[in-house]
């Protein structure tokens, strides 16, 4: 492939991730399941043999990251929640958390749907996500989680990124994606 693609092998699949410039000669290789069924799969297979026993369920935040944690729930048997980033209409009793997103460097707001807190309330819950660059989602949906009552188990995400992957060594992720400087 092109320099403009970092390729991967992703549980034994072949990828090509196009580069993006995020910042002056600094580009990251994007990774989007949406849509990649047999990735999401793969993934899901060699998460579910890394996690650890004894969750009640899982929360993924919207949106790239919800087939995974959907995958991955029935591979389970555990129900999952979505943290959604806007407020609908429909949500009755939800509870909100606030974080600043490093990426953005704009305050986040991640929604609980009052419908799932019975999933959450007094509930050991695995974070699941698809890429952890900078942990503040992560940091996030564990403060929702925590504010509703619930205690988190376990993260886990597809890969985590930056040049220093020991950063992340408590995430339960199948890989690594480098940031690209120069």
């Amino acid at each position: 492939m092109s320099p403009e693609h970092y390729t991967i092998n992703i549980c034994g699949l072949t990828r090509h991730l196009p580069l993006f410039e995020v910042a002056p000669k600094v580009r990251i290789a994007i990774f989007n399941m949406l849509g990649d069924t047999e990735i999401v799969e793969a993934i899901a297979d060699e998460l579910a043999q890394r996690v650890p026993a004894g969750a009640d369920a899982l929360m993924t935040a919207e949106v790239k990251s919800i087939p995974l944690a959907h995958a991955l729930a029935v591979r389970l048997k555990l129900p999952y929640v979505v943290a959604r980033k806007t407020r609908k209409p429909y949500m009755v009793g939800a509870q909100s958390v606030e974080v600043l997103s490093i990426t953005t460097g704009a305050p986040q707001t991640l929604w609980l749907d009052g419908k799932d807190l019975p999933l959450v309330q007094g509930k050991r819950l695995i974070l699941v996500d698809d890429v952890i660059s900078t942990g503040s989602t992560l940091a996030g949906m564990k403060k929702l989680v925590e504010t509703a009552g619930g205690a988190v188990i376990a993260e886990a995400a597809a890969f985590t990124e930056g040049n220093d992957p020991a950063k992340w060594q408590r995430i339960i992720a199948i890989g690594n994606l480098p940031v690209f400087v120069g």
